[in-house]
């Protein structure tokens, strides 16, 4: 990722049938650059994200653990600290873990493309990240 970034992604593909490492790095950089653009976030807060590329039955496992909740989900994100809308981030923002099944199959249902449908959950996640939720 770029020196200027302000969000940098520190990525590990551990299942599934992700696309290569360079293309989901492009990928996510773009989400990131959008980010920091609507945000308004400042080079003087720079942040670390963890993005974990698993497979339904690993995030399963995750999200029965931490969400009591016993079904692969398409994304989790797990912030380093709680943030509000509009606080500065801290150094490690936390961790986002999609779930490549979940991604595919929500993506051909929805008639979206598997880029523009993880695009939209990078930035989904990392939205969580920063305190925005459902609402």
């Amino acid at each position: 990722m770029s020196s200027a970034a302000i969000l940098t992604a520190v990525s590990s593909i551990e299942e599934g049938g992700w696309p290569e490492e360079a293309a989901l790095e492009t990928l996510v950089a773009s989400v990131f650059r959008a980010a920091e653009a609507e945000l308004s976030l400042s080079p003087k807060h720079p942040s670390e994200v963890s993005l974990l590329f698993t497979d339904d039955a690993t995030i399963k496992g995750i999200n029965a653990e931490w969400r009591a909740k016993d079904k692969p989900t398409n994304v989790l994100s797990f912030p380093a600290f709680q943030l509000k809308p509009g606080m500065a981030p801290k150094p490690l923002l936390g961790d986002i873990v999609f779930a490549h099944e979940t991604v595919a199959r929500e993506a051909t249902e929805e008639g979206k493309t598997f880029e523009n449908h993880l695009s939209h959950l990078v930035a989904h996640g990392l939205l969580h990240l920063f305190g925005y939720d459902h609402e």
